[in-house]
Order: structure tokens, then C-alpha cells, then sequence
């Protein structure tokens, strides 16, 4: 998960592991019921039906190009919202929580259906695992920030 501002380094280094790793990656993109059902089966989740989360969700996707063209046209967004508990293997989350969520007082996870569009507030190693459990469509594979990104998080979470 990206918390910084990107340097020209940084940039530079996501270009690079674009050139390396591309021409090998085959889209693995899986749908956002799929990455939603992975998320319930490896933690404890509370779902939330608050309108404001599903909201926001609904709007980012909207309004967010990258994130609109996965939208089949005339498709709805179907937004959810999750809460991680802090027991069993959410635990480990909350024990291993960044100090840029120390404010948080829990993880949550929205998610769009549809695209696999998703966003944590509350924890990065989440956010890098589900990344990772994702995967990238063919037209994040042009991205050469995502290819990196989507490398960083496969290495840790996917072996």
C-alpha cells in the first residue's frame, strides 16, 4: 500500500520492475465477489450496511476512470463494507497495525462487487494480501506502478 508521496526514485524503480516482470504476467484478475468471499473466509468480518460506506464506494468507482472502465456499461456498482474483528485471524491485523492507523478504532474493508475495486482503512498488510489475492486485469498490467505494486505484495502473500 502506497502511504507516501512517490519520488522520481521510487518511479524510476516501479518502471524497472515493469520492464522486468511484464513481458512473463498473464491477467490473474479475479472478480470482487471472489476477492469478497476469499476476505470472509480468512478473517472475521462484521458486514456493514451503513449507506454513507457504500456511498462512498459507489462514487470512488464512479468517479474514478481507471476504475469506471471495469464497470460493464449499465451495470450498477454493488458496494459492501466489512469490519475486521479483533479475534482469531483479524487479531494478527490489529497487532501488527501500522502507527499511521493508530486512530482507527477498526479495520474496514469496502468493496465494489463488480470491478474487485476495493479500499482499507485500518491496516496495509491487508490492503498488500488482497492486492496480491487480486490480481491485475490486462489493463493494470500496463500500469507500470500496479505491475510493481502487485510484485511487492505476490512475493510476500502468495507463496
Amino acid at each position: 500500500m502506497l502511504t507516501e508521496r512517490p519520488t522520481k526514485e521510487m518511479i524510476a524503480e516501479w518502471q524497472e520492475i515493469h520492464r522486468n516482470h511484464r513481458p512473463r504476467m498473464q491477467p490473474n484478475r479475479i472478480t470482487g465477489t471472489e476477492l469478497i468471499a476469499w476476505l470472509c473466509a480468512q478473517y472475521p468480518v462484521t458486514e456493514l450496511y451503513e449507506q454513507e460506506l457504500l456511498d462512498m464506494v459507489t462514487l470512488s468507482v464512479k468517479e474514478n476512470a481507471h476504475y469506471a472502465e471495469k464497470l460493464p456499461v449499465g451495470t450498477p456498482p454493488k458496494p459492501r463494507a466489512f469490519r475486521i474483528e479483533n479475534t482469531g485471524a483479524g487479531a494478527a491485523l490489529y497487532e501488527t497495525q501500522e502507527d499511521i492507523w493508530a486512530e482507527c478504532p477498526y479495520i474496514l474493508v469496502t468493496a465494489e462487487e463488480v470491478t474487485g475495486e476495493f479500499f482499507v482503512e485500518g491496516s496495509c498488510k491487508l490492503w498488500d494480501e488482497m492486492f496480491a489475492v487480486r490480481g491485475l486485469d490486462a489493463a493494470d498490467l500496463e500500469n507500470y506502478y500496479l505491475v510493481a505494486e502487485y510484485i511487492k505484495c505476490a512475493e510476500t502473500y502468495r507463496k
